[in-house]
């Protein structure tokens, strides 16, 4: 795990709560020294802070983003939401205001990690349209050319597309992809949602796959 924050009390806290539960970690106490780190390794998780000197949080989710798929777990200042929405559209995974309690940090770190795989009703591969969804080797082709998920795009859409026509509350879909109940959405799924449709409709702006159903959630129709 690599941890970037410039203020030495968070690295220690989250690197604490992280080897407690095993994991080896490393750190980064601003953007440069965490872009040398993922040039000579290859984390299996970054917890990010926006806010660092020189090269942004924003700046790196980008650079990481678009090397690899390695979850981006985000570190925000109570109240910028503006920062948190940014942060998930260039494809970080999740997100934390500060102050944030580590315990729920190692919480949704595990669920991360944990890479569940839901039910495909005894199939290892899920198509619809141009795209085709492998279960097994968590990959999706659109028109035989492979898609650049992140580990939660991929989970978001294996779970829709095994519970078609099915409609979910994002509440119901942080529970149940996410792994925990979130007590306030601020963007979340939404981006997450709206990520997925740019990648897998021929147009975003008129999906037919990845339904809004307003006033209650979202849907996926084969």
């Amino acid at each position: 795990m690599l941890v970037v924050d410039d203020e030495p009390i968070v690295r220690n806290v989250v690197v604490r709560y992280l080897e407690r539960d095993g994991y080896r970690t490393l750190e980064a106490a601003d953007g440069n020294e965490a872009r040398r780190i993922l040039e000579r390794d290859q984390p299996s998780l970054v917890v990010l802070d926006v806010m660092l000197p020189g090269v942004s949080g924003l700046e790196l989710c980008r650079w990481i983003r678009s090397r690899s798929e390695t979850p981006i777990v985000m570190l925000t200042a109570l109240g910028e939401e503006t920062d948190r929405i940014v942060g998930l559209e260039l494809g970080a995974d999740d997100y934390l205001t500060k102050p944030f309690s580590p315990r729920e940090l190692a919480v949704r770190v595990r669920n991360l990690m944990r890479r569940a795989r839901p039910e495909v009703n005894g199939r290892e591969k899920v198509s619809f349209g141009d795209v085709v969804i492998d279960a097994a080797a968590r990959e999706a082709h659109k028109g035989g050319e492979p898609m650049a998920l992140t580990l939660k795009e991929f989970d978001l859409l294996l779970f829709l597309a095994t519970n078609p026509r099915q409609v979910f509350s994002r509440d119901q879909l942080m529970d149940r992809v996410w792994g925990y109940q979130s007590a306030l959405d601020t963007g979340t799924v939404t981006v997450h949602v709206r990520r997925l449709r740019k990648k897998i409709e021929d147009d975003p702006s008129r999906p037919r796959h990845l339904e809004t159903v307003f006033g209650a959630g979202y849907r996926f129709t084969p």
